[in-house]
């Protein structure tokens, strides 16, 4: 288990799609890779997130409880084949696009518990909560069916607070000791499907 990539993006405008109130919004979610298994660059790790980092967002992406939002690497070719197919996409999409700051190998949602700790080098980090996408990504991926299928698929990341800042990179392993283990982010993600099919917001 460890780091593929570390990514940071600034606050853009970002064209709204499926939300009556916004065409255009502000959003953070557009990321660039700073560290990669190429160039494996120290990238700074604060209470607040990584250095370089913005949330337009707090309610989403930011802040203590949300510093950092992880991903696994082995979901990119769901992506890839669903845009293909249901919003025309020719390019692929590549790691950090879904707003992630850490693209993760070995690891899913059925098999990472809020309360788990994790160690990378002298970093320690906690498993918080699930990602509950909005309008703003299915923006991000120019479909608007995105945030329900990231939810059906339980394919959601999830957020990660900082206990111990420090630094991080590319490559690095990430060490997890397990916390009590009441919640997985899976069943964070079956909670969530239930209560927005009741609500009918997709």
């Amino acid at each position: 288990m460890r780091i593929i990539s570390i990514s940071t993006g600034k606050i853009a405008p970002l064209f709204g799609i499926d939300h009556p109130d916004h065409r255009v919004v502000n959003s953070g979610i557009k990321k660039e890779i700073v560290s990669s298994l190429d160039k494996p660059i120290s990238i700074k790790v604060r209470t607040v997130g990584l250095d370089g980092d913005e949330q337009a967002d707090f309610s989403v992406h930011g802040g203590l409880e949300k510093a950092i939002y992880a991903y696994p690497s082995e979901h990119y070719p769901f992506w890839n084949e669903l845009l293909s197919r249901e919003a025309k996409r020719t390019n692929p999409i590549g790691f950090g696009f879904v707003g992630e700051n850490l693209s993760i190998e070995g690891f899913s949602e059925d098999a990472v518990w809020v309360g788990d700790n994790w160690q990378i080098g002298d970093v320690e980090l906690e498993v918080v909560k699930l990602r509950e996408p909005c309008f703003k990504f299915n923006a991000r991926m120019g479909y608007k069916g995105a945030s329900k299928a990231m939810i059906q698929s339980t394919r959601s990341g999830w957020y990660l607070k900082v206990h111990k800042g420090g630094s991080i990179k590319a490559g690095d392993a990430i060490i997890v000791t397990p916390g009590r283990r009441e919640m997985s982010i899976q069943q964070q993600n079956h909670f969530l499907l239930r209560k927005e099919s009741q609500k009918d917001l997709f």
